[in-house]
């Protein structure tokens, strides 16, 4: 299975804001509809080669200070005619 590693800003939230998606049980941040802007994008084949890179990206200033954050995501294998097919390279 391949992986996407992903460095991202982290949005910051205002204190009204969070205690409405905690009052109303709704959620604060939609990674679908609005994900958080990517500032590195590498990609993996396996697992271990995924959370390696992950953990080299966590050394960076900004990820130790709480400004971006490090996502590992899985890639599954969509059809060759899907629009957002990556290809197999």
């Amino acid at each position: 299975m391949r992986f996407l590693i992903v460095r991202t800003e982290i949005r910051a939230a205002a204190d009204t804001d969070i205690a409405a998606a905690w009052a109303g049980g709704g959620r604060l941040r939609d990674e679908t509809s609005a994900p958080e802007p990517r500032r590195q994008v590498v990609h993996a084949e396996d697992r271990d080669a995924a959370l390696l890179l992950a953990r080299a990206l966590s050394t960076v200033g900004a990820v130790r200070a709480g400004r971006h954050r490090v996502k590992v995501l899985p890639i599954t294998d969509f059809d060759p005619a899907h629009p957002y097919h990556l290809g197999s390279g």
